[in-house]
């Protein structure tokens, strides 16, 4: 039901062919189940990792700024969304026991982590190679890469260590819902505040 290996190594792919145009299509199509909703979760990541670059554009007009900001705040509620449905998925499919510890990350938060990381592994991996790069920028990505590899090797660890120790009763999680409150309109006082 959850393989790291497999969420990490479809990560890479998606990322690697969302970069390029013609790979834009529903790449989530032939997925489902978990799955699906992993790869939607990397596609919100995905969306907000260049929609937070056009924000960092220099001498971009202010009106653009604030857009790139609502549509920011949309992606990310998107992206949270989508871990909790992760989290849902998986609890319904479990019989957990109460009296095993509480795990304080859930599988959803971890499979997030996992799509960060595989955006910025991508993205620093392009420094490395990057032919208007100076060596020395070239060698410190090599280093970055090397330890953001390493991270995700130790979470993709954790989180298979994780769900088995969830199948066989010794650990549980809980759906934590992230409540954000700045898209909700009877929740933000910037937002109500104005009406």
């Amino acid at each position: 039901m959850l393989d790291a290996l497999l969420i990490t190594r479809t990560q890479d792919e998606m990322t690697a062919a969302l970069h390029e145009i013609e790979a834009r299509l529903d790449i989530e199509a032939n997925a489902d189940g978990l799955m699906a909703l992993v790869l939607a979760q990397h596609r919100a990541n995905f969306a907000l990792w260049h929609e937070e670059d056009k924000a960092r554009v220099p001498g971009v007009p202010d009106a653009e700024t604030a857009a790139v900001k609502r549509a920011i705040d949309g992606l990310n509620q998107r992206r949270n969304d989508l871990v909790e449905k992760m989290d849902g998925w998986l609890i319904e499919r479990l019989e957990q026991k109460e009296e095993a510890p509480l795990h304080s990350e859930t599988p959803g938060l971890m499979i997030d982590r996992l799509s960060i990381l595989s955006l910025k592994i991508y993205h620093t991996r392009d420094e490395t190679h990057r032919s208007s790069a100076t060596a020395e920028h070239r060698a410190k990505n090599a280093a970055r890469l090397a330890l953001l590899e390493e991270q995700r090797s130790d979470l993709a660890g954790c989180l298979d260590a994780l769900w088995a120790q969830v199948l066989d009763g010794t650990r549980r999680f809980k759906l934590y819902r992230q409540m954000k409150m700045y898209n909700d309109p009877e929740l933000n006082p910037a937002v109500y505040g104005r009406k």
